[in-house]
């Protein structure tokens, strides 16, 4: 496998070549891999995948999962935690794949040999919701940043995931592009998932950072509401990356490659795109 790993690596660092084309060679690459180390007829086999919250809470990923396992015959068992969690877990050969929305950790990931590379699968964007009456003035502010720093200049009470998630990252890098270092009683870190601290900053009527579709997906049971979008500065990419053999053996490579090219496939793109909370898109798949 180790030879499949430095070849597969090989064909997505060349940045030149699309990502469709890339996965024609990637399907017959893994083909290869996998006729030699497949498991016997029979023989059960389990993807154990680490995915980003926002995507296994909105409902997208059963469906993209159900199909897969039908389809190939594997089990499938999911974990979802913020991406740091998930990036850890991989590292750690917990699981052999993971979707997470942090580039910069990712590339760190790859750099490190854990994984083999990451493929951009589908992309959405962070928006700041808060309460109707936006104590902190933020509707109207020129950029993300400067929302931020309005809710830190008035002590508007604030709720973060608290937790190296991607959302809670992306978070982080708003506030230091105007030299704010958020900390006090308005500042509250849930270390929970985005649901969840969606949920607990409704309930305190505070402001808070949320990827859009987790927000869509609840919007009709808050009192909070959306007060800042810009969908080129907060655009939020969710890649998938499958562990390296290398460093773990045991990984599923194989399925992981499938799932893969499963979710970048016509069907898998289809299930992305028309996926929908009240008419809303939530995340729009690559191509589109």
């Amino acid at each position: 496998m180790g030879l499949c790993n430095g070849r597969l690596r090989a064909i997505f660092q060349a940045g030149s070549v699309s990502v469709f084309v890339n996965l024609l060679f990637l399907a017959l690459i893994s083909a290869g891999c996998q006729g030699s180390e497949a498991p016997e007829a029979g023989q059960p086999r389990t993807l154990r995948i680490a995915s980003t919250t926002s995507v296994e809470n909105t409902g997208l990923l059963a469906l993209l999962v159900e199909p897969f396992s039908k389809q190939y015959g594997v089990t499938i068992q999911v974990l979802a935690v913020g991406s740091g969690q998930a990036l850890k877990l991989a590292a750690n050969g917990d699981v052999d794949m993971v979707i997470t929305h942090d580039p910069d950790a990712e590339r760190a990931f790859i750099e490190q040999g854990h994984g083999l590379f990451a493929v951009e699968v589908m992309y959405n964007d962070f928006v700041l919701v808060g309460p109707a009456e936006d104590p902190a003035g933020v509707r109207g502010a020129p950029s993300a940043a400067e929302a931020l720093a309005r809710v830190a200049s008035r002590e508007s009470q604030f709720i973060s995931r608290g937790d190296r998630s991607g959302t809670h990252l992306k978070e982080l890098s708003l506030w230091k592009a105007n030299g704010v270092s958020p900390g006090g009683a308005w500042y509250v870190e849930a270390g929970q998932g985005q649901r969840l601290t969606l949920e607990m900053a409704d309930q305190k009527g505070a402001y808070v950072l949320v990827d859009r579709a987790t927000y869509e997906v609840a919007k009709k049971k808050l009192k909070i509401v959306l007060m800042y979008e810009n969908k080129t500065e907060l655009h939020n990419p969710y890649s998938a990356m499958v562990v390296s053999s290398e460093k773990h053996p045991e990984a599923n490579v194989p399925d992981g490659m499938a799932f893969i090219g499963w979710l970048l496939s016509s069907s898998g793109r289809k299930t992305i795109g028309e996926f929908r909370a009240d008419g809303a898109v939530l995340f729009t798949p690559v191509g589109r």
